[in-house]
């Protein structure tokens, strides 16, 4: 039974009563989560780079939903674990710093503090005890640790390749840091196409693994074909081509058109372009390398195609002709072999290339009902037909003249099936300074050396001078080192490692923060892992959540994990828009801050109108009059609360509550 109180009017005293409870909250850690017998749920946001700017509304949109999330698994018995982060290393850290006139680390940790500090005054039910900062030695020995592992089983590995060079940033990029030619970071900043020594991590090696195994999981479908696109997935034939003596392998897809080649296209970019170019057409290619320079190869796609013969000559296998090689900006370096053949007659971009270099176009497949002819052809014909100036395949479908001319070639030794994937190793070096060192010493006499495993954590230098460039080149007491097999005088790497590496485990690390003998427990591991429920921006789909689903599957195959896939369920947030209708963000000047919000209206209820305007994952925008309205929705619940006195209740009532909660 329940009578009521007499009604005191009065203002709720938010600050008070969040402030009581954040306070017994931390003091008893009553969100602590250990290993027991419970079962286990395990809620995680993507963690976030600490920002200068602090918090605003929109990143409180996230965090609402996990903590609401992790709260509602504790109420149903779950042992919850909900841990936070910060993913501190990286370019805009050290960016911003050098801006601000700070040292990277203090600028970070200051960020860090602020950070905990909102997240706290939020109310967010997170397990603090498990803290983990990526910037920490604590933290990334284990990335060099885990490098060494690959570097032992074959999974990293070192070469010259073409790269994306931000000249203003002093870096590599990856092609999802590049717009319309420019730095991701510095909108006016032409990128420029480099030739470096890099470090890669085979990444490559699970793409299969990585596209099947994508179907299990309970993941929004945009996001798995976002990864099925990006991996890329083709079955063609490899044709061995023959330059100046030599074996060029090249992957296409359509083997009836072998008979139509007439040039073949090498990448501006391949690293071995200038070998092949004749001391007659170097002035040309060289004039044309310049004018490409700036373009990336994402962007490659959408350029009007140009080229230039480089006076080399490719030998068919099958007809035994020889074709002229051009150097051009459509080719991808490491899509197959970065050689492609070209069939104007049936591919509309060889099509065009042909017409505007006057190349001969030859047609090899004709259609049921008109004769193509190679003279008057306007553009390329790529549907279906009967194959003519085949030698033995004429008159067969080309559908079957695929598997029958591979076959033929397979039987010569100069062709054979094969599978191509979009999908790339992924390039880690990073020239600059704040990011994971790279474990690896350079001996003259010994070569590349790994740095021993009783050596970790290689540790960032504190005093380096910035400038232009990556500051570690510079620092003479960190690259002067002895080399660990002979004792001779070496050179530490001075290439840092790519900050996705650090966000590609630390939901394990999590599970076991203050391990300092090992990256984490194997028992703890099998408590606690998958991550039951992941929360994060549709983004990252093919980046960090390719990566960290690679680094699972490696560490499965390297012996540290017994699961294949880190994250049994994503959940992507919709995103919150400033009250000018734009999505909330420093740039932009329409954020709105949590503190601003809490004092006026307390935090619960800026929660309750983030996660009530509309469905989570759905875009929402910032209202005052929105807010207002679940202002008076916890008024209404406070107003309750105060003028009702509990007393003991009838069996009457009992027996009817009991009664409707049978039937719902």
């Amino acid at each position: 039974m329940v009578e009521k109180k007499q009604t005191v009017r009065k203002e709720i005293n938010f600050k008070r009563i969040e402030k009581k409870w954040q306070n017994k909250w931390e003091n008893e850690h009553v969100f602590a989560a250990k290993e027991g017998k419970k079962k286990k749920y395990y809620v995680l946001e993507m963690f976030p780079y600490p920002s200068g700017s602090g918090l605003h509304m929109g990143h409180t949109l996230n965090y609402t939903i996990g903590d609401i999330f992790s709260r509602f698994k504790r109420m149903n018995g779950f042992n919850v674990l909900y841990p936070m982060g910060f993913d501190a290393l990286g370019l805009p850290a050290e960016n911003a710093a050098i801006k601000a006139g700070a040292h990277p680390k203090k600028y970070t940790l200051d960020a860090v503090k602020n950070y905990i500090k909102q997240q706290k005054a939020i109310g967010l039910s997170y397990d603090w005890d498990r803290l983990v900062v990526t910037c920490e030695p604590e933290y990334y020995r284990w990335n060099q640790y885990f490098f060494l592992k690959f570097l032992e089983n074959g999974l990293v590995y070192r070469k010259k390749a073409p790269v994306n060079w931000c000249p203003k940033c002093n870096t590599v990029l990856a092609n999802e840091q590049v717009h319309e030619g420019k730095c991701w970071r510095h909108e006016k900043t032409n990128v420029e196409i480099k030739q470096l020594e890099q470090w890669f991590i085979k990444t490559t090696k699970y793409a299969d693994e990585l596209l099947t195994s994508a179907g299990k999981l309970d993941w929004p479908d945009k996001i798995k074909k976002l990864q099925k696109n990006w991996i890329g997935k083709s079955h063609g034939t490899e044709i061995d081509f023959e330059i100046e003596g030599e074996k060029w392998p090249v992957f296409t897809t359509r083997p009836d058109t072998i008979y139509g080649v007439t040039f073949m296209v090498i990448s501006a970019q391949h690293s071995r372009l200038m070998d092949l170019v004749s001391e007659e057409q170097k002035k040309d290619v060289e004039k044309f390398l310049k004018k490409i320079k700036s373009v990336s190869e994402k962007e490659m796609g959408d350029l009007e195609k140009e080229g230039v013969f480089i006076g080399a000559y490719a030998k068919n296998p099958v007809t035994n002709e020889n074709v002229p090689v051009y150097a051009g900006n459509f080719v991808l370096a490491d899509y197959g072999t970065g050689m492609v053949m070209a069939v104007p007659a049936h591919d509309q971009r060889d099509f065009e290339f042909a017409k505007k270099y006057d190349i001969p176009i030859r047609v090899v497949i004709q259609p049921e009902k008109i004769t193509l002819n190679d003279n008057e052809m306007t553009c390329a014909y790529t549907s279906d037909g009967k194959l003519v100036g085949s030698n033995e395949f004429n008159r067969l479908n080309n559908r079957e003249a695929i598997d029958e001319i591979t076959k033929s070639m397979d039987k010569k030794g100069i062709g054979r099936k094969t599978i191509e994937y979009k999908f790339k190793d992924w390039l880690v070096s990073r020239q600059r300074y704040w990011g994971t060192p790279i474990p690896i010493i350079y001996c003259d006499a010994c070569g590349v050396v790994p740095v021993p495993e009783s050596d970790l954590p290689v540790v960032l230098p504190q005093k380096v001078k910035f400038g232009k460039g990556n500051p570690l080149t510079t620092n003479n007491d960190f690259v002067n080192v002895a080399c660990p097999k002979c004792g001779n005088a070496a050179r530490r790497e001075t290439d840092t490692l790519d900050t996705f590496f650090d966000s590609s485990w630390y939901f394990l690390r999590y599970c076991d923060n203050k391990n300092d003998k090992l990256p984490f427990n194997k028992k703890r591991m099998e408590y606690w892992m998958p991550v039951d429920q992941y929360i994060g921006g549709a983004e990252h789909a093919c980046m960090h959540l390719i990566y960290a689903r690679f680094f699972t599957k490696a560490l499965r195959d390297l012996g540290f994990l017994q699961f294949d896939e880190p994250f049994t369920s994503l959940f992507n947030q919709g995103i919150l828009h400033g009250p000018d209708g734009f999505r909330m963000s420093k740039s932009r000047g329409n954020v709105v801050l949590p503190e601003t919000v809490s004092a006026k209206y307390g935090i619960d209820t800026a929660r309750l109108f983030l996660v009530s305007v509309a469905s989570p994952d759905k875009d929402i925008f910032w209202s005052e009059k929105g807010i207002s309205g679940s202002l008076r929705f916890v008024k209404r619940i406070f107003g309750y609360f105060n003028t009702i006195k509990p007393t003991k209740s009838s069996t009457r009532i009992e027996s009817k509550i009991n009664k409707a909660i049978k039937d719902v």
